[in-house]
């Protein structure tokens, strides 16, 4: 049980990795620079690593069906994406990536195109990708995954935690930065944030396009001024 366990979590740790390297190269081409892409300090992006080991754990059985296949990456990576951009916002007050300027979006949170690309990239992991990694990974003795699986989940955890306390540094900003202009609140709370660490300096060159939920924050200010004015 516990080997399967570091099993995946390896898995995991290389798809999000190659998800890391993706999103770099695609940034290099979009603004011509190198930067380091994701929420996470070390060079892994989690949203591939689950993407990844959901298509591999349920879509096994359509991986003779290609049609098939396709369409249901599509429907899995675009789940995972809109709802991941969904409960982020909520937690952080923030907008971590926008296709409102894409075709056939939906909410600016998942578009057609970004879709398509997940699907194929999809039947190319489950099809290809992942045949090899684990004929790799067969080729690691036991003990030695292990412990490298603990080292990295040991790695990772910290990871989270620290990254974490940097993103909820968004929740003090916009409780506490007062603009009537969302541009300059944007700009305000973006200067902040990289002003306070390296850590946050980092975190919005990876996420160049964030747009604050200056809606959501205003609302909750005049719920709060409704409210004291009874």
């Amino acid at each position: 049980m516990f080997s399967a366990f570091c099993d995946y979590f390896l898995l995991f740790m290389m798809y999000s990795f190659i998800g890391w390297i993706i999103e770099v190269i695609n940034f290099i081409f979009i603004s011509k620079k190198v930067v380091d892409r994701g929420f996470l300090i070390g060079p892994y992006l989690p949203i591939y690593g689950f993407g990844s080991l959901a298509i591999i754990i349920f879509l096994q059985k359509y991986s003779s069906d290609l049609i098939t296949l396709f369409c249901m990456c599509m429907i899995i990576c675009c789940v995972l994406e809109y709802f991941t951009s969904f409960i982020m916002e909520k937690l952080f007050h923030a907008r971590w990536w926008d296709y409102s300027n894409e075709r056939f979006n939906i909410e600016g949170r998942v578009c057609l195109k970004t879709t398509v690309l997940f699907g194929f990239a999809g039947s190319i992991i489950l099809c290809v990708v992942n045949p090899l990694l684990l004929s790799i990974l067969s080729m690691v003795p036991s003990l030695v995954k292990t412990i490298l699986a603990v080292i990295l989940f040991i790695i990772f955890v910290i990871d989270v935690l620290i990254s974490l306390k940097v993103i909820f540094t968004f929740r003090t900003f916009t409780q506490n930065v007062r603009k009537d202009s969302t541009s300059e609140f944007n700009k305000l709370v973006k200067k902040m944030i990289s002003s306070k660490s390296i850590l946050g300096k980092r975190l919005m060159q990876a996420f160049p396009n964030l747009k604050l939920s200056f809606k959501e924050f205003t609302n909750k200010k005049i719920r709060l001024s409704v409210r004291s004015r009874k």
